[in-house]
């Protein structure tokens, strides 16, 4: 049986408090994102604005959210939300905030009153979630590169610096990484050598560092599936890199194992735990609490792994 296993951390469904309407039909759960089985690279938790004595309470009664194809409103306590209003062929009503706004897709049988009803009854989450969303974004763009000789950028956790270099071609990989052992403290250790000139645009300075770290990805993945996959007692067949926005791995039931190349940025253990996530997958194909004791058999603190994948904010490309 060869279907595809997207298995997720943070997709739930909320269901909506308890309504009678006239017609009595059943109430509308509430899904806080697409249905699909995936590991996530969306932050979740809760990020402070920074400002002395004001609380996200008082930042959020300020507060104006507008989907580009918005189509219906509301105010929810205090702050004007414009969001999109879809109808489609499902039995629930569905919120998804993401970087456009709020998004509300609703079975066609369900009144507008009840629709309303029902973003009123989420307001406190759909706030929150439009607040850390907006919070999220603006730490995304401060951490933009701009792609030139001196750039820097994460690698395994660590800071590496760019420097262009168009003495040499490094023969087969385009670009070399160095280690300064005497590194000053606070001054980033590891500088990547690329085999650019100096009138290279950011576009060939970011495609060549690019390519580089996804052949340093496939390296390492591969390693660690090849160390964890014993210790489950699973066969892996193939590993494809992705560059999915919202997944940070997938398994297959016929052995693929796909993982964001972009996790290349993370630290070791980060990296691990996605590792055994997936291949854990191909013994219990849920999340269940066997699952999690498969996962823990060989990562004790995926918990606390599992909080920095989803906490940290890595640069856009």
């Amino acid at each position: 049986m060869h279907r595809l296993l997207q298995l997720t951390l943070d997709l739930f469904d909320v269901p909506a408090p308890a309504k009678t309407p006239v017609s009595k039909p059943k109430e509308p759960a509430v899904r806080t994102g697409r249905a699909q089985d995936a590991i996530e690279n969306v932050a979740t938790a809760a990020v402070l604005p920074a400002g002395p004595a004001e609380s996200l309470e008082q930042v959020i009664a300020r507060a104006s959210f507008r989907h580009p194809r918005a189509n219906r409103e509301a105010m929810l306590q205090g702050s004007h939300i414009a969001y999109e209003l879809r109808r489609a062929r499902r039995r629930n009503i569905g919120f998804l905030v993401g970087a456009e706004g709020l998004a509300v897709t609703a079975p066609k049988w369900v009144p507008l009153y009840e629709i309303d009803a029902a973003v009123q009854s989420k307001s406190a989450w759909i706030l929150r979630k439009l607040h850390e969303t907006s919070e999220r974004q603006q730490r995304v763009e401060s951490a933009r590169i701009v792609w030139k000789d001196g750039a820097s950028f994460p690698y395994l956790g660590e800071a590496v610096i760019v420097v262009l270099d168009p003495r040499h071609a490094f023969d087969e990989v385009g670009a070399v990484l160095n280690s300064a052992a005497d590194a000053l403290p606070g001054v980033p250790r590891l500088t990547l050598h690329v085999g650019l000139p100096h009138t290279a645009t950011q576009e060939q300075i970011r495609d060549a560092v690019s390519a580089w770290l996804m052949r340093q990805a496939t390296r390492l993945f591969t390693e660690r599936l090849q160390h964890f996959a014993p210790l489950l007692g699973v066969q892996w067949r193939k590993l494809a890199l992705s560059s999915a926005g919202t997944r940070w791995g997938t398994a297959h039931s016929d052995g693929t194992i796909r993982l964001n190349w972009r996790l290349i940025h993370f630290r070791l253990p980060v990296i691990d735990y996605v590792v055994a996530h997936e291949l854990s997958h191909l013994r219990v194909m849920d999340h269940s609490p066997r699952f999690w004791d498969t996962v823990r058999t060989v990562v004790p603190d995926y918990a606390q792994l599992r909080g920095q994948l989803k906490d940290e904010t890595l640069p856009p490309w």
